[in-house]
């Protein structure tokens, strides 16, 4: 199945460098707070240590029963850093075989621009018929984030 890309942007009156720091560390749980359609809350985080060394893995289980291993894959501070998530289980293994995302960190104006992006690869035919439907929940769920990265760090 061909690979399809999400993407959502949004810019903060703050400086980049110290955007950058804030974000990469934020527990998932605060950050992936709410559902939007068939994506859940994040409930729980299974990590050794603080989330920042390349090739650091974590399993990611969401309220809804998916479950997903995350892999650091790259840091590049202060521009962006890259992520993979694979092993998916639960309803969303349906839809997903793997994401490769990333978060960047660019100047805008007098504050900061980040853009949250996912190169999906779709799980058989399923996820494939579902990507139109997927890429709007997705976009809603992003959007959402991008927003509560304001409330805990304006």
């Amino acid at each position: 199945m061909p690979e399809f890309t999400l993407r959502r942007s949004r810019t903060y009156p703050l400086p980049v460098t110290d955007t950058y720091a804030a974000v990469l560390p934020l527990p998932l749980t605060d950050l992936f707070a709410h559902r939007y359609g068939a994506i859940g809350p994040i409930l729980d985080v299974d990590q050794e240590g603080e989330w920042g060394t390349p090739g650091q893995v974590r399993r990611i289980r969401l309220a809804d029963g998916n479950a997903v291993r995350e892999t650091l894959t790259s840091l590049d501070p202060p521009t962006a850093f890259g992520y993979h998530l694979d092993d998916v289980s639960g309803p969303m293994a349906w839809l997903i075989a793997s994401v490769d995302g990333e978060w960047r960190f660019e100047p805008a104006g007098t504050g900061v621009r980040i853009t949250w992006s996912w190169v999906v690869r779709p799980a058989g035919q399923i996820g494939a018929a579902a990507r139109p439907v997927f890429a709007r929940m997705w976009s809603g769920y992003a959007r959402a984030a991008l927003d509560r990265i304001e409330e805990l760090l304006v």
